[in-house]
């Protein structure tokens, strides 16, 4: 008995101990046998015993009092510590021995204790932990691939309740499927290995799936060998993946109905990745022919320096808008455009979205408006001077200055500006001093936009002003 490493309590068929090793007096806190109690009674008085769920022991489950009674004890697990203390010292780990020289009555009984308190405060920790960790994870036991126990994390993941899911066998619960390689899944499981990071489709409590990331280690904290499987959530990843998609094909969908020419471009050089319908008819570019290439090398620019410029424009800024440009048809064509351009992301990569405006045909009508009106102004002297000023505006189509509203004076005085009178002129003629129609022709400056008797006449002429008959 003194060489044993488990500990050996032996007491006769009354309950009196006769003798302990100095492993299960070391294992009880003590120093000799006396102070165990001298008997089963006595032990029960020095020591509280608790279950391996901590719930406590009434005397007549003690294994003393147990090994007494003849009950067979397998491995039984209990905590210790001496009585009035509620903080566990030891957990043991006990068996019985019974054994007679006669083969009648026993005439001793032994009772085997291990001290498995080192095993049982690491699974404490580890289970502490494990239901701590907010990542969903399960224990399976490699013995018979059970599950052993699933943590909360788990059970939010996938709204199984624990009683749903510890006991059964991994496979047989179909609780993982679509793995690339369960044969190698399998045969990891099998040998203890390390699960290497793993995608695969995670049951949930309702039937549906989760994409879900997982990998396991061995772990020896437990009861039995068993693998820790610690899983992510790939679902939000997959949703956002599918959702932009989508929107990825609904934007190629508009892009290609696109009424005006669209085209997409890469890397530093603008390589074309893709154009539209609108592009190929405005351009006569099919995609074979633009796509891979640079507007460079289609010549698609009138002027190269100014698209080089649009585009360092373009990488400094990141986009452009309503610029000015002369593109170039495969036939030569020159095609007046207003060119925007931005910087986008498609497919997961940086790209750029050109558009091209065609104002060919708006120009060469606004121009033939223009010339036509100008015509008309030759002799505008029939005409109202609201309707002068309004075709005056129709002929320059990009002054979007407000209309300018003079009074009766101020127009008198500026149709004779533009009849070239002078101030004092002008003063003697409308019977004005001369201050008076300075200050007239000073605010006339700030209404017409100038700070010259020359911006006044040629705006005032635009509009009919001057050359009027005396």
């Amino acid at each position: 008995m003194a060489q044993l490493l488990d500990g050996v309590i032996l007491v006769d068929p009354t309950g009196v101990i006769l003798s302990a090793n100095e492993a299960a007096l070391r294992m009880h806190g003590v120093s000799s046998v006396d102070e165990l109690g001298g008997t089963a009674e006595g032990y029960a008085k020095r020591f509280a015993l608790w279950s391996a769920e901590h719930k406590p022991l009434k005397h007549r489950d003690y294994p003393l009092f147990r090994l007494l009674a003849g009950e067979s004890m397998p491995d039984s697990v209990v905590e210790v510590a001496p009585a009035g203390t509620e903080q566990v010292r030891w957990v043991h780990e006990v068996r019985d021995v019974f054994m007679d020289d006669n083969g009648g009555e026993p005439d001793y009984l032994a009772l085997v204790i291990s001290d498995v308190s080192e095993r049982f405060d690491a699974e404490a920790r580890f289970k502490a932990m494990f239901n701590a960790n907010p990542a969903p994870a399960i224990v399976v036991g490699l013995r018979d691939h059970r599950i052993m126990q699933i943590n909360p994390g788990f059970q939010a993941l996938t709204d199984f309740e624990p009683a749903k899911l510890v006991g059964e066998k991994l496979v047989s619960s179909d609780l993982l499927g679509s793995i690339a390689d369960p044969q190698t899944f399998w045969r990891l499981i099998d040998t203890g290995s390390v699960v290497p990071q793993t995608e695969a489709e995670l049951l949930t409590a309702d039937g549906s799936r989760r994409l879900v990331l997982f990998a396991g280690q061995p772990i020896d904290v437990t009861e039995e060998d068993a693998l820790l499987l610690t899983f992510a959530d790939l679902e939000p990843r997959r949703e956002a993946e599918t959702a932009l998609a989508d929107s990825e094909q609904h934007l190629s969908s508009v892009f290609e109905m696109a009424p005006v020419a669209m085209v997409v471009t890469r890397d530093r050089d603008h390589r074309i990745s893709r154009v539209n319908a609108a592009f190929r008819r405005l351009t006569g570019y099919g995609d074979d022919e633009a796509i891979g290439r640079t507007a460079n090398d289609l010549q698609l620019w009138n002027s190269s320096e100014e698209r080089a410029a649009l585009e360092r424009d373009l990488m400094t800024g990141g986009g452009v808008r309503d610029r000015d440009g002369l593109l170039l048809s495969k036939d030569g064509h020159k095609i007046d455009c207003v060119v925007s351009a931005e910087t986008v992301s498609l497919e997961r990569a940086p790209c750029v979205l050109w558009v091209y405006q065609d104002m060919t045909e708006r120009r060469r009508s606004e121009g033939e408006l223009a010339g036509a009106i100008s015509e008309v102004m030759k002799d505008a002297s029939w005409l109202s001077q609201s309707i002068l000023d309004k075709l005056a505006n129709l002929r320059r189509p990009k002054v979007t200055a407000p209309s300018v509203e003079l009074s009766p004076r101020e127009r008198e005085i500026l149709d004779l500006i533009c009849d070239d009178h002078d101030d004092t002129a002008i003063a003697e003629r409308l019977g004005l001093s001369r201050n008076t129609v300075r200050n007239h022709v000073a605010r006339i400056y700030s209404k017409v936009g100038t700070n010259r008797r020359s911006g006044a006449v040629v705006w005032g002429r635009e509009r009919g002003m001057g050359n009027r008959q005396e």
